[in-house]
């Protein structure tokens, strides 16, 4: 047997202990392939059809900018990984020293093994990219919106790209393994698995300021919702959560279970003694991984499920009903030759639409849009909506501009509304109108936060010329004049709105502004601006995940044979199997669990607090991803569980 066959068999006869490490590597290197594959396929290269160009840039540099981020975690993460396997192999190392072995056959040794790992996981990676590579562009196409999905290639640059990273990445690990054992005698190698562990001790004032920290925390992010929208505020409340979470897990849960242990009746009952004390050095040795876990989770699961909700057609629909928006000022023939082309592409596509527009007089005081009565209702009845009256001449009534303003005028029809008054002041001159109930739906879009009041046609032509007399315009005069079409199915709009657009938008003008907008071509950006950011945010965050889940598979089988020792003694005093499985089932849900349980805590007081500025529901998409997680935690947890639990039983007597 050659150096190099004993380098392969050394990788073998440790399998179960490289396994996680194999697993996660591969992941890793698969994923950053899925990146690769994104950033040279032609389509998103080129700009995916009816994107904007900001839309593409996005695209290009945020999977750039993913490989490195997944390139530098992977680094640090393997690091990790071969240094916790290598303090599992210290007695061994210490026997190959005792035999002969010198220091520079041993650096031989782990960068051999080190590195048909890498070579193994780097083939692995790339094979499983290319195999699912057709899955994972339906799944991109079908976040970034597009028509008949992206399109398979075969990935030269991405694989020469993976490989060359991932070889140089595990090449630097290999040659920095080395280092990680280089400290201690050959004593300390042999013996390193019976130096005992010293008993984590925490502080009682950390324990208490990691709860105030986190209730902090709370109350600045409900503070910044109801009282005052700072950022600093928000910012620094956020700071106290993640500074409060690392507390509760390095000083509160220590504290917790010490302080159990106290508790004499409860601590020798049946198997606790066994549970709280294993538990006690459980969650000092992985404070810093279930921390990490639980902000990065938190994250996902918030950023993750509101950028699902904003892409849902139903929220733009919501905020803007209408299929086509134009607004010009003056009456110009390139303005209605603009609104001529719109008309004859809806009908040339056979698109049933209605047509309604209307024009607006701004209040001096407040800065108030004030529309008359019957453009409002023509609009609303196109949308479906209730017409209104106004009983008077001088009456008039709010509309909502925006899904803030509609929630606002909502909650004054719940809490019943009070006729009040108010005086509209167009330059000099003056009108006190009586306020009826608003309305509750968005006929009147903006994107800004600004009152509208709606009132009768006859108090309109009386402002509107009171305006024109004093600034000396003639009565047609209209600073500005929005034309609104609706479609009711405007999503069937996709097949020809972004070349409209377009052919309005080069059209020379001689005088006056005109904005166009088509409804499926925003929806069409921000989808595909929110896609990329989900593609990249859920692709790291399940490489987090899968670091995480390893992480835990790490400390578990680190401290294995210590444990088969412990166990094996303590069944020569009488325990049982299912004592055995209670244990570790018990230490095996908290170190899993505890994590996710903070996770979805964080992330539902972001979701309350979220749900107070919005009029939309983010909640179910983020419960939907945290099932998701949790569905891959429990697997993963009964896969560990099921091993972990075979090989005591080979051991315990």
């Amino acid at each position: 047997m050659n150096f190099r066959q004993f380098a392969i068999n050394n990788v073998v006869r440790n399998k179960r202990i490289y396994l996680a490490h194999f697993l996660s590597s591969t992941f890793s290197v698969m994923i950053f392939f899925t990146y690769a594959l994104l950033l040279f396929h032609p389509d998103l290269k080129d700009g995916l059809r009816g994107s904007s160009e900001t839309v593409t840039l996005l695209a290009n540099q945020g999977f750039m900018i993913a490989e490195f981020i997944i390139f530098i975690f992977s680094f640090l993460f393997l690091l990790y990984s071969v240094g916790s396997f290598l303090k599992t192999r210290k007695k061994e190392f210490g026997i190959f020293l005792i035999i002969g072995m010198t220091r520079k056959q041993m650096n031989r040794l782990l960068f051999m093994e080190n590195m048909c790992i890498g070579i193994a996981a780097i083939a692995a990676g790339v094979g499983l990219g290319i195999i699912f590579g057709k899955l994972i562009l339906l799944i991109c196409g079908s976040l970034l919106a597009v028509e008949n999905s992206l399109r398979f290639y075969f990935p030269l640059k991405a694989i020469a790209l993976t490989a060359v990273a991932f070889l140089i990445l595990f090449a630097v690990i290999a040659l920095s393994s080395s280092l990680l054992i280089r400290k201690g005698t050959l004593i300390d190698l042999v013996k390193s698995e019976e130096k005992p562990k010293p008993e984590p001790k925490a502080s009682r004032l950390l324990a208490f300021l990691s709860v105030l920290l986190i209730g902090g925390g709370y109350a600045g992010v409900f503070t910044f919702v109801w009282v005052t929208y700072s950022f600093p505020l928000l910012l620094g409340s956020v700071i106290m959560v993640i500074a409060g979470t690392y507390l509760l897990f390095t000083q509160l849960s220590v504290y917790v279970i010490r302080a159990l242990k106290r508790n004499q009746r409860l601590f020798f009952r049946k198997t606790n003694v066994l549970f709280l004390s294993e538990l006690t050095y459980r969650m000092k040795d992985n404070a810093v991984m279930f921390f990490m876990v639980s902000v990065i989770s938190a994250s996902a699961f918030t950023g993750i499920g509101t950028m699902l909700a904003i892409a849902d057609p139903g929220l733009s629909s919501m905020t803007n009903p209408y299929a086509f928006t134009y607004t010009n000022s003056w009456d110009t023939p390139e303005a209605e030759d603009d609104i001529r082309e719109i008309e004859e592409t809806l009908v040339d596509h056979e698109v049933p639409y209605v047509k309604g527009s209307y024009t607006q007089l701004y209040e001096n005081n407040t800065g108030s849009n004030i529309i008359k009565l019957s453009e409002y209702n023509h609009l609303a009845k196109a949308l479906g909506y209730e017409e209104r009256t106004l009983d008077t001449e001088n009456g008039a009534f709010m509309t909502p501009s925006n899904l803030a303003a509609r929630k606002e005028l909502r909650k004054q029809v719940e809490q019943g509304f009070s006729p009040t008054q108010v005086d509209l002041e167009i330059d000099n001159y003056h009108q006190q109108v009586e306020l009826s109930p608003p309305a509750t739906e968005i006929v009147i879009p903006v994107d800004f936060k600004v009152d509208i009041y709606v009132i009768s046609d006859e108090l309109f032509e009386k402002m509107k010329r009171a305006y024109n007399e004093f600034l000396e315009l003639s009565e047609h005069y209209y600073s500005n004049k929005v034309t609104q079409f609706v479609v009711e199915d405007w999503m069937g709009t996709r097949a020809f709105a972004p070349e409209l657009v377009n052919s309005i938008q080069d059209r020379p003008r001689t005088k006056g502004y005109f904005m166009f907008s088509a409804l499926v071509v925003d929806w069409l950006n921000s989808k595909q601006t929110n896609g990329i950011i989900l593609i990249l945010s859920g692709l790291i965050g399940i490489v987090f995940f899968t670091f995480a889940a390893s992480f835990t598979y790490f400390r578990l089988y680190a401290d294995l044979e210590r444990d088969e020792a412990q166990y094996r003694m303590i069944g020569k005093m009488g325990l049982s199997r299912p004592e055995l499985r209670k244990i570790v089932t018990q230490q095996l849900l908290l170190m899993f669990f505890l994590p996710l349980l903070i996770a979805l805590i964080h992330s539902s007081v972001a979701f309350v607090a979220l749900q107070q500025l919005v009029d939309f529901s983010v909640m179910g998409y983020s419960l939907r991803i945290f099932f998701v997680f949790a569905s891959m935690q429990i697997l993963y947890f009964a896969l560990v569980r099921w091993r972990y639990l075979r090989h005591m039983y080979s051991k315990l007597i």
